[in-house]
């Protein structure tokens, strides 16, 4: 049979990370030296210009998968 606790902290735990990803998305550009670290890819030409923020990526990553780890530990 189908338990509804274990579905009620299912939509829970999946609101708190569509919070905390809202807020990233939101506050990102104001969060001290996210986008701009050392190692972020910037290139910028006449006509062109590209942009990969590939330790921000890596320091976000790391983030969510400790907090994800502390939230699924039982």
């Amino acid at each position: 049979m189908f338990e509804f606790n274990s579905f009620g902290k299912t939509l829970m735990f999946f609101g708190v990370v569509m919070l905390v990803l809202g807020a990233l998305f939101h506050f990102g550009g104001k969060i001290a030296g996210l986008g701009r670290l050392p190692g972020d890819i910037r290139i910028e030409r006449e006509n062109f210009s590209f942009y990969f923020p590939l330790v921000s990526c890596l320091l976000v990553s790391v983030v969510l998968t400790l907090l994800l780890n502390l939230f699924s530990r039982r």
